[in-house]
Parts: structure tokens; C-alpha cells; sequence
């Protein structure tokens, strides 16, 4: 059985073909990863497995009754709801039946009729069914993941929530939602690392169909298990993992061009004989020879690596070999937007002693939770911002070129080609054009404003004026965001070339294992440099968590043998205090044993209802082994261990004093 099935699917509008001849079919549980240059036609085949595009050639045949869950790219929310009501109304229906019932019971109170009570029956069993009683569990779950506080969402109001919130909003609303297909739209961009790792186990460990549209290579390796490749005007379907398509891709090319050469010079030995003999002796042959030649079908040409953007970055004079220095420097941001002077005692403090060095030729990565300060840090070490305390400094010989993640450095009322022309006035018209045309725009095109380009063409622009400029430090900032698969490659092979320092931003791990040298590490309001590579970091920081379950499970284990020697010295106690009471005071040690009795069962009640409640909270069992930085997850898991620990103890001294109340009445 299959969801979704294209047969030979191509879509043209008016003269311009978007892509051709797609045939892939999606199966229950599939994991699709969906890559490709941008504008090879991704967004297109969304909206073909969505219905709201008809195919102009082709024909695509869908599941009845299928569901499909899609992110709401505007990120439209009515500013009057809550975060949290923002995500579970993703269960629309369910919501809708849980307020009826709600309804319903308070009638029952007055309305006693039959039909009454059999409506709200089959209303309740219907809720159940449908999972009603882990919906709430269920929204908590996914907000803890993208990084909320669940119960700090329900006060929460959505309208103060910026851009970036807004997309792990919409992210959390869409894995929440009910459906048969989940399909996701470049979903890592503005989520931190450990948020991405969480985002990957979660899709991994589920048993949704996920059709996936990403460039971030180490999360679609984790993720996927078939990838559906768009170029050279139509797309390819591969079985396995990004690692492996790309394997499989390298190999399907090569044999495409030795078929290609071989008949190139089958082709070339043909035209040679039809030329010598087409007017002499053998001009029969050379003419049947000519007929089968023009009826050849002809293999299409190899498709490359062919537009891929052309980036090289030059470092220029050599840089001292301190590049950045702070020493004991403390960051912040100001209250109000904008304020850079006067009194800084009322800046919010994000960072605290900050002692590091960036030697030159070091690639540093950068890595940290959302609002961390990653940003604020950058700008501290180039002056952009005071430090609150201490220093910081910058080499004499340091030049820098900075990339922003919000591109708002980009000129965006002037048109691309007056941008790099502004740059370099020296250039004759064809340089600017050659220059352009290495990162994807042609024609007419470069006439095109800044301001109306799309994230991907914005963010092209920036690495063409970035190239123009020769410094010895590279500060990117999230640079990947907006590009394509290719792109990537293409900035990671420049990053690679580059002879100057680098201090990278990104939530890319394959850019980050491949490049980085060290890691700076953001963390509970401290900077922790790792002196090592990202992937030794990465290792590191896994051991690290393993010792520290490790120390808890520890912990947990000593206390509860300290708990049951504590138990059984109080037993003992309790036995000799029997042994020598004698009438009266046997008495009260009976009314004291039926009292304990009491306590203790009670105490079993409550603790019961405790754990009831924190498993109902955590019913999602991918919290137990999400990453560090889910506060709220690590805290309910640790009361919940604690709770049931307290009702092992709680069953025990229930059972002990029930033996103690049968021994003294006997």
C-alpha cells in the first residue's frame, strides 16, 4: 500500500518547464529527504502532494482519506491565543469534543435523560480512542523538544513571540497535528544544536511517513531513509541515507558518462564512414548507415555540478598571530533597542568572565542554545558592543569580514548588479556580469532589487560581495541558512582554502565536523573552550552525559540502600518497643500501629497520583533520552525517578506496619 504514488508527473507554466518524468512512490513509514539546488522545483512538488497544483503531464494517485500535516510558512497566529493553545489546536476535533464533553458533563447534573447520558458515552469513548488523554502530555512533549517551557507557554501570549519562536512554533503545532504524512520544510533553520538532535531521534524513533526538504546533510543522514534528488529538470529516487545517495549518485553519473561516451563515439565513427563512402562504392551502406543514425535515440548529456555557486575567499595581508583576545570580559544587552551609551548597571547580563584567544588560522566553532548569546558575544569581540567588564581586544593586523544571519547588511534598495559595481567601480560591465553569473544570476536578472529577493538569493548575494573583500577573519554567522546542498559544499571547500581565521556560527554539523578546528561552547552563562575538533567535541560531550547518568543512577541507587537501612532500623525499633508493651501500653501501641497504617496508605494514595500525573506529562518516551538543554523534560524526569522511589519506600512501610497492626492484635 502506498500514500502517495507520481507516475511520469511534469509541471510547466506556460512556456517554462519546472521539472519532468518524476515517477517515486511513498510507502507508510517512509522517510524521505528531498534535495536539490534551489528553484529545481521543491516547493512544486509540495503543492503536487498537497493538491493544491495539478500536474500538467502525469498523474499523482493519493490514499484515500489521506492526511497530510504542512507548516504554515507565514506563521500566522492569532495574537489573542497562548503558545500552548497555538500548538494544540493542532487537534482541532479533539479539542472541540473535549469542550463539548466538558459541556455535556456540567448538563448532566440537571439532565438525567437517556439520550443524554448514551451521547456523552459515546462521545467520552470516542475521545479515548482517539488519544484525548495524552493530548495534553502529548503538546507538552513536542514544546519541551523545540525549546519552551510548556507551562510558561500557557501564559504565553503568541503575538510576543519573534520570528524565530514563531518558526519552532509552527514546528512544534506540526508534529503535534494528527496525520498520515508529515511534510517538512527546511525545519533546522533557527534551531539550535540540540534542538536539531532532539528534532532528528524524534522523527527517527516515530513511525510517521516524513517527507523532508532540507540542506542540513548530517540531519538528513540521521533521518532519512530515501532521498529524492532534483536536477537537470527532473528527479531521481535513491534507497538509504544522505551518505548513502550520495554514493549512489557519484556511481549512476559515472556510468551515465561512460553509456554517454560510448555512444559519442559510436556516433563519431558512423559520421566518419557516411562521409567517406557517401559518393563512392559503398553509397548504399553509407546511406542506410546515415537512416539508422538519425533514428538513434540519443543519450542525454551527463548532468553535473554544472551553476554551482563559484566562491573563493582570499585572506589578503597576514594577521598578527593573536587575531581576537578578551580577558575576564563580561557581555550583555542593553534594555532598549538601540542603546549603546551611558548607564550599563541596567543591562541584562548574558555572559560572564570571557577569557579566550583566537589564534590565527584557527576555524572556531561557536555552538550554544537559542538566545544563549552567540550573537551579542560576536559584536562584543568586535567592539560593536561594550564589554560590561573587563577587555577585549582586536589584533592591529586584523581586518574582518562579517556575515550576518539576518543579512541586514545587505544594501537592499539597490539592484544586484549596482551592489558589486559600487564595490569594485574599476570593473568594466562584463566583470560585474562574470562576477554575478559564478553565484546564479544571469541576464536580466542582476537588474533585480535586493530587497525583492528571496532568503536563498539574499543570502547568494552576501557571499558575492563577501568574496570581493580581501580580511584575514571570517565571522559567519549562521552562513549556511537559505542555501542549498550544493552551496554548502561549494562554501565549505572555500572555508576550507581560506588562509585566514574563521569563527563560525552554525547549526550545520557536517560543515562544523569537517572545518572546525576548536569549539567555543556558550553554557549556563559561561564560555567553555573545547581545544579540539568538533567531532572530538561531539564525543566529548557524549561521554560526558553517559558519566553523568551514570553519577545519577549512582546517586539514586545510594540513597535508596540509605532509605531501607533507615526503614529497617525504624522496624527494629518499633519490634522491641512491642516486645516489652503490656496491657495499657499495649493499647496505645495498637492505636499507634493502626495510625501508621493509615499514614502510610494514605501516602501510597498520593504518591500513586503523583506518579500518574508526571507519567502522563512525560508520556512521550522520547524525553527520557532527548539532549541536554531540555530543562523542563531533565526536571520531571528526575521527580518522576524520585517519586517512584518514594512509593517503593511508601509501599514498603505500608507493608511493615500492616504486619505490625496483625502482630499486636493476634
Amino acid at each position: 500500500m502506498s500514500l502517495i504514488s507520481l507516475g511520469g508527473v511534469g509541471v510547466e507554466f506556460g512556456a517554462t518547464e519546472i521539472f519532468r518524468d518524476i515517477t517515486v512512490t511513498i510507502a507508510p513509514g517512509d522517510r524521505w529527504a528531498v534535495v536539490g539546488r534551489n528553484g529545481t522545483g521543491k516547493t512544486t512538488l509540495v503543492k503536487l502532494l498537497t493538491g493544491a497544483l495539478a500536474p500538467s503531464r502525469g498523474s499523482v494517485a493519493r490514499m484515500p482519506g489521506l492526511r497530510i500535516a504542512l507548516m504554515d510558512q507565514h506563521r500566522t497566529f492569532p495574537d489573542g491565543m497562548s503558545l500552548w493553545e497555538v500548538v494544540a489546536d493542532a487537534f482541532g476535533d479533539l479539542r472541540r469534543l473535549e469542550r463539548s464533553l466538558a459541556e455535556q458533563a456540567a448538563n448532566l447534573e440537571h439532565d438525567h435523560a437517556e439520550a443524554a447520558m448514551e451521547r456523552y458515552g459515546r462521545d467520552l469513548e470516542r475521545f479515548e480512542r482517539e488519544g484525548g488523554y495524552q493530548m495534553a502530555a502529548r503538546v507538552d512533549a513536542v514544546l519541551m523538544g523545540v525549546g519552551f517551557d510548556p507551562e510558561a507557554a500557557r501564559a504565553t501570549a503568541i503575538g510576543t513571540l519573534s520570528g524565530g519562536e514563531r518558526g519552532r512554533v509552527a514546528l512544534a503545532r506540526q508534529l503535534a497535528t494528527p496525520a498520515d504524512l508529515l511534510v517538512l520544510d527546511e525545519p533546522t533553520n533557527h534551531l539550535d544544536l540540540a534542538t536539531t538532535a532532539w528534532l532528528e531521534q524524534h522523527l527517527r524513533e516515530s513511525d510517521r511517513t516524513v517527507l523532508c526538504i532540507s540542506h542540513d546533510r548530517a540531519f538528513l543522514d540521521a533521518m532519512a531513509d530515501h532521498v529524492l534528488h532534483f536536477e537537470g529538470g527532473t528527479a531521481f529516487a535513491y534507497a538509504g541515507g544522505y551518505a548513502s545517495f550520495v554514493v549512489q549518485r557519484e556511481e549512476r553519473r559515472l556510468t551515465q558518462q561512460r553509456q554517454f561516451d560510448q555512444q559519442q563515439r559510436k556516433i563519431a565513427a558512423e559520421q566518419d564512414y557516411i562521409a567517406r563512402n557517401i559518393a563512392g562504392q559503398n553509397t548504399a551502406q553509407a546511406q542506410g548507415r546515415r537512416k539508422r543514425l538519425e533514428r538513434m535515440p540519443r543519450l542525454s548529456a551527463p548532468i553535473g555540478a554544472d551553476a554551482v555557486m563559484a566562491l573563493r575567499l582570499d585572506a589578503g595581508t597576514r594577521s598578527g598571530d593573536r587575531v581576537i583576545e578578551a580577558r575576564a570580559a563580561t557581555v550583555g544587552v542593553p534594555p532598549h533597542e538601540g542603546q549603546r551609551d551611558g548607564d550599563r548597571g541596567d543591562w541584562r547580563v548574558l555572559v560572564r568572565d570571557v577569557t579566550v584567544v583566537l589564534d590565527r588560522g584557527e576555524t572556531v566553532a561557536l555552538v550554544g542554545p537559542n538566545g544563549a548569546g552567540k550573537s551579542t558575544l560576536i559584536k562584543t569581540l568586535l567592539g560593536e558592543h561594550p564589554p560590561l567588564a573587563g577587555e577585549v581586544r582586536v589584533g592591529p593586523s586584523t581586518t574582518v569580514a562579517y556575515y550576518r544571519q539576518d543579512l541586514r547588511h545587505l544594501p537592499l534598495e539597490l539592484a544586484i548588479y549596482d551592489a558589486i559595481a559600487d564595490q569594485r567601480p574599476l570593473w568594466e560591465r562584463r566583470m560585474v556580469q562574470g562576477h554575478l553569473g559564478r553565484f546564479g544570476f544571469s541576464g536580466d536578472e542582476v537588474q533585480r532589487t535586493i530587497g525583492t529577493l528571496s532568503g536563498g538569493e539574499r543570502a547568494r548575494v552576501a557571499m558575492a560581495l563577501l568574496t570581493l573583500s580581501t580580511n584575514n577573519l571570517l565571522i559567519l554567522d549562521e552562513p549556511t541558512n537559505h542555501l542549498d546542498v550544493e552551496s554548502i559544499e561549494a562554501l565549505e571547500d572555500a572555508i576550507e582554502g581560506y588562509e585566514g581565521s574563521v569563527l563560525l556560527v552554525s547549526h550545520d554539523r557536517a560543515v562544523l565536523r569537517g572545518l572546525a578546528t576548536q569549539v567555543w561552547e556558550l553554557r549556563d552563562g559561561a564560555l567553555h573552550v573545547f581545544p579540539g575538533s568538533f567531532v572530538e567535541w561531539e564525543a566529548w560531550r557524549a561521554e560526558h552525559a553517559a558519566r553523568a547518568a551514570a553519577q545519577a543512577e549512582g546517586d539514586r541507587q545510594a540513597r535508596a540502600r540509605a532509605n531501607e537501612k533507615a526503614r529497617e532500623k525504624a522496624r527494629d525499633r518499633e519490634r522491641e518497643r512491642d516486645a516489652s508493651a503490656g496491657g495499657g501500653d499495649r493499647k496505645a501501641a495498637v492505636k499507634r500501629a493502626r495510625k501508621a497504617l493509615q499514614e502510610a496508605e494514605a501516602r501510597v494514595q498520593l504518591l500513586e497520583a503523583e506518579v500518574a500525573a508526571l507519567t502522563a506529562r512525560l508520556d512521550d518516551g522520547t524525553l527520557y533520552d532527548t539532549p541536554a538543554g531540555v530543562e523542563k523534560a531533565a526536571r520531571w524526569g528526575r521527580e518522576l525517578d524520585e517519586a517512584r522511589e518514594a512509593l517503593d519506600a511508601a509501599m514498603a512501610d505500608w507493608a511493615a506496619a500492616g504486619e505490625t497492626l496483625e502482630r499486636l492484635e493476634g
